[in-house]
């Protein structure tokens, strides 16, 4: 006899429709699984069976054979227990095939027949709901994930039994509903804040700027500073999320399987900071069937490289696509995935190998070719995509011992918010969302300062030995200045200060 259930997968961040077909024939016993599967999927057979006979089940001692279906697409991972035992239950009569139909099944079955969280419930019932199926049965621990989707009953099981009677029509089971507005308002709180920063106010200022534009950030400064610190509060003064971001950072989180416990949807931004020893593979994705990788776990958020000079050179060069295209594709054999991965780039580096150069209090041990060399690590194409350098000196002792709290990332975050409210109203009708992402020609229409202003820049540019890469970069964070001053036109003053921020395009040694 054969049967059919309707099941799930994930390619990337955005899932498809799988159907488990079970094939139950007289011959000798056997239990074989076609249609590309993968070591989990595989394995699956020995879990089912336990299952299904511990939970008081009769299972068939004869020939079964299942199949994913579409089957030239690589299946992986525990997902697909739950539809296959309920595939054979239903093959040898014991559940009517009518509610099979209407339902999406998915869940990671125990021995003993318990249901189990899986991998990617929310990419899949979004898919559930473009499907127009009726609803998707899901593990208890996944049933909130689930049921952000509107239009789906989203049903939580935990065990086999309560699965089998439900299609048999012997037990309800109740949609999971959740206030999504409210836990979308609980979700946005962030438990740091730029209040607790003592000193360091015009690095602060830097930073305010960088999160109006979406420029980004090259931190430079001794030990002990405050640069990590400062870049892990980024996020807390970066705009709102909205839902649709909100839902897009999830999935992403949902299919890692990185999702945090009791957390049905990330609605604060992403800082993800990892250590200079990664690989390319981790930083991009990889794997056989390709994962994300940090650049895709920070989308919409902050990736904060710190000790930048440390990463490896290749693996700063892997950042060049993400960086220009706001999404990586990875390719292999079997398939090619294309994860996004827009978010802004925070990097943090010494001054110099032993960290003192320019310090005033400790002397630097480091010679001019030893601090060349230092710099050189990373590379041109990088730093041309880093909008903003600034210098973190050393705080001094009547900030750090000061009683006054400075200004909170609320207040901050309110002028980001209408600072791109003015860049998305005045970048309406083109693909730039804002100023740093802004090409040559929007910089030109948008940005041109006024007369005193275009003789500020040339002098920077022939006195002070800046880049040519500066011009653009220059102009661009002028443009975001001017926009937090509501300004609809860039001044000498925005000039001056977005020169501040070309650190590196000094001539400093």
């Amino acid at each position: 006899m054969i049967s059919k259930v309707l099941s799930g997968a994930v390619l990337g961040i955005d899932a498809y429709l799988v159907e488990v077909e079970v094939d139950i024939a007289f011959g000798f016993p056997q239990f074989s699984t076609v249609g590309l599967p993968e070591g989990a999927v595989k394995e699956s057979k020995e879990r089912v069976k336990a299952a299904i006979k511990n939970c008081g089940y009769d299972f068939p001692q004869k020939k079964i054979t299942v199949n994913l279906a579409p089957a030239d697409i690589r299946k992986e991972g525990t997902a697909f227990d739950l539809p296959i035992a309920i595939g054979i239950l239903s093959a040898t009569g014991l559940i009517e095939a009518e509610r099979l139909s209407e339902y999406i099944i998915l869940g990671e079955l125990s021995l003993d027949g318990r249901i189990k969280a899986i991998r990617g419930a929310l990419p899949i019932t979004i898919s559930v709901r473009d499907s127009r199926l009726r609803g998707i049965i899901l593990p208890k621990e996944n049933a909130e994930e689930g049921a952000v989707v509107n239009g789906v009953d989203v049903l939580a099981v935990e065990s086999l039994p309560e699965v089998v009677e439900f299609l048999s029509g012997v037990k309800e089971i109740r949609p999971t509903t959740i206030d999504i507005d409210q836990m979308f308002n609980q979700s946005r709180q962030y438990h740091i804040d730029f209040q607790e920063v003592k000193g360091q106010e015009h690095v602060k200022r830097a930073l305010e700027v960088a999160a109006a534009g979406g420029h980004n950030v090259l931190m430079i400064g001794p030990p002990g500073t405050g640069k990590t610190m400062l870049a892990r509060r980024l996020p807390t003064i970066l705009p709102d999320m909205n839902f649709e971001e909100a839902l897009e950072t999830t999935k992403i989180y949902s299919v890692a399987g990185l999702l945090p416990t009791n957390s049905a949807l990330i609605a604060i931004r992403p800082f993800r900071s990892p250590h200079h020893t990664i690989s390319d593979a981790g930083l991009i994705g990889g794997g056989a069937v390709p994962k994300p990788g940090e650049v895709s776990l920070a989308h919409n958020g902050v990736l904060f490289l710190d000790e930048l000079p440390e990463f490896r050179k290749n693996v700063l060069e892997v950042m060049r696509q993400p960086l220009e295209d706001g999404k990586v594709t990875i390719s292999r054999a079997a398939t090619s995935i294309t994860y996004p991965s827009r978010f802004m780039l925070v990097t943090a580096m010494n001054p110099c190998p032993c960290g003192f150069f320019g310090d005033p209090h400790k002397e630097c041990t480091c010679s001019p070719i030893q601090i060349q060399k230092y710099r050189a690590k990373v590379s041109g194409p990088l730093l041309d995509r880093i909008d903003i350098h600034i210098e973190v000196p050393t705080v001094k002792y009547r900030d750090l011992s000061s009683e006054s709290a400075g200004e909170g990332s609320s207040d901050i975050r309110e002028r980001v918010n209408r600072a791109r409210g003015i860049q998305k109203s005045r970048l309406q009708g083109t693909k730039v969302h804002s100023n740093a992402q802004m090409t040559p020609r929007y910089v030109k229409k948008f940005s041109r300062p006024d007369e005193s202003g275009i003789k500020l820049l040339e002098t920077a540019i022939d006195r002070l030995g800046l880049s040519a890469r500066a011009y653009d970069r220059i102009l661009k964070v002028a443009r975001t200045i001017a926009d937090l001053d509501s300004s609809e036109n860039v001044r000498s003053h925005h000039i001056s200060e977005a020169i501040q921020y070309r650190t590196l395009d000094r001539n400093m040694i």
